[in-house]
C-alpha cells in the first residue's frame, strides 16, 4: 500500500495541474504567448540597448518592429483577398451549379426528388434561423476577445522585456546560492529554445509561402499567392494545419471551376512540399532546438488542444522543450527529461547530414 502512495500523489498533482491550467487559460494563454515572443525578440532588444537606447524605448522598438511585420502580412493578405472577392460572383455561380448537380445526383441515385430536397432544406433553415443571432453574437464576442488578448500580449511583452532583470533575480532568489549557475543556465537555454523554435518556424513558414505559391502557380490555381500564404500560415498548427490549408485550397479551386487535373496538381504540390519540409526545412531551419521524441510530441499537442484549444497546440512544443531543459538540469527530474527527449544513437545520421556529407569532407 505504501508503494502506491508516490504514484498516486503524482497522478493527483497532474490532475490538479491540468485542471488549474484549463480553468486559468484566459489569463495564462496571453501571458504564455507574450513570454515566448519576448524570448524571441530578446536579442533584438539587447541589440538596441547596446546601441545606447534605454530599456523601455528598446522594448517599445521591438513592439514596433513586430507590429510592422504583422501589418505587412495583413496588407499582402488583404491585397490578394481583394482579388478573390472580385471573382465572388463567378464562385457563387459555380457553387450554385455544383449544388444543382448534387441534387440531380441524389435524385438519380437515392430516389429523393429535387422538390423534396428543397423542402428538407427549408425545414432545416427554419429550425436553425433562430440560432443565427446567437451565432453572430458568438462571432462578435470572439473578435472582441481576440482584440483584448492582442492588447494584453503586447503589454505583457513590453513588461517582460522591461522587467526581465527583476524576474531573473526573483528566480535566483528561489534557488540556493550553490545552484545559481545552474539556474542561469536553465534561463539561458530556455530562451534559446524559444528563439530557435519560433525563429525557425517563422523562417520555415516564409519558405513554405514561396514553395506553395510557386507550386500553385505552376498548376494554374487562381490567386496562388494568397492560397500559398494561407497554407503556410496554417503550418503554425502542428499536424492538422497543413491538411487544413490544402483542403481549403482544393475547395476554393473547385468553387472557381478547377478541373480534376488541377486538383491532382494541388495534391502533388502538397506532397512535394511536405517532403521538402520534413526532410530539408525542419532539420535545416528549425534545427534540433526542441529534442522531443515523437510520442511526447503528439501527446503534448493533444493535451495542449484539450486544455487550451488551438493556442495550446501551437504552444505545446516550445513549452515541452523548456520543461525538458528544466528536467535535464534538476537531478531529481532528469529521468523525466530522458523520457521526453530523443534517444539518438551515436551512429545515427540524418538525411541532412548525408546531404552535407556529399559536399563536405568525408
Amino acid at each position: 500500500m505504501h508503494a502506491l502512495q508516490k504514484p498516486a500523489r503524482f497522478l493527483w498533482f497532474c490532475f490538479l495541474l491540468f485542471a488549474g491550467l484549463y480553468f486559468s487559460k484566459t489569463v495564462l494563454v496571453p501571458l504564455t504567448i507574450a513570454g515566448l515572443l519576448a524570448m524571441l525578440v530578446l536579442p533584438l532588444a539587447t541589440w538596441f540597448e547596446k546601441k545606447g537606447i534605454k530599456r523601455g524605448l528598446a522594448a517599445v522598438s521591438c513592439l514596433v518592429v513586430m507590429l510592422i511585420a504583422i501589418a505587412l502580412l495583413l496588407f499582402v493578405l488583404q491585397w490578394q483577398f481583394s482579388g478573390l472577392l472580385e471573382d465572388l460572383s463567378g464562385i457563387e455561380q459555380r457553387i450554385t451549379q455544383l449544388v444543382s448537380d448534387l441534387k440531380q445526383w441524389i435524385s438519380s441515385n437515392l430516389g429523393v426528388s429535387p422538390k423534396k430536397q428543397n423542402e428538407l432544406i427549408k425545414e432545416q433553415q427554419s429550425s436553425t434561423s433562430g440560432q443565427l443571432s446567437s451565432v453572430v453574437t458568438a462571432v462578435m464576442n470572439s473578435l472582441m476577445s481576440v482584440a483584448v488578448d492582442l492588447i494584453l500580449v503586447l503589454v505583457y511583452i513590453f513588461l517582460l522585456l522591461f522587467f526581465r532583470s527583476h524576474l531573473k533575480a526573483f528566480v535566483l532568489k528561489l534557488t540556493p546560492p550553490e545552484d545559481h549557475l545552474k539556474a542561469r543556465q536553465v534561463i539561458q537555454k530556455s530562451s534559446e529554445v524559444a528563439q530557435s523554435y519560433l525563429g525557425g518556424l517563422g523562417g520555415m513558414i516564409v519558405t513554405l509561402w514561396v514553395l506553395y505559391g510557386v507550386g500553385f502557380s505552376i498548376v494554374g490555381v487562381e490567386h496562388a499567392i494568397f492560397l500559398g500564404i494561407l497554407c503556410g500560415l496554417f503550418e503554425i498548427i502542428p499536424f492538422i494545419g497543413n491538411l487544413t490549408g490544402t483542403g481549403l485550397t482544393v475547395l476554393i479551386t473547385i468553387a472557381q471551376g478547377g478541373d480534376s487535373s488541377m486538383i491532382i496538381g494541388i495534391i502533388l504540390v502538397y506532397g512535394l512540399v511536405q517532403f521538402v519540409q520534413t526532410y530539408v526545412l525542419e532539420p535545416l531551419i528549425v534545427g534540433s532546438g526542441v529534442n522531443i521524441n515523437p510520442l511526447f510530441t503528439i501527446l503534448g499537442i493533444v493535451i495542449g488542444e484539450t486544455i487550451w484549444g488551438i493556442p495550446g497546440m501551437i504552444l505545446a512544443l516550445p513549452l515541452i522543450g523548456i520543461i525538458k531543459i528544466i528536467c535535464d538540469h534538476v537531478e531529481a527530474l532528469q529521468p523525466y527529461g530522458f523520457l521526453i527527449g530523443e534517444n539518438k544513437k551515436k551512429d545515427d545520421t540524418s538525411i541532412m547530414d548525408k546531404i552535407k556529407g556529399l559536399f563536405g569532407k568525408s
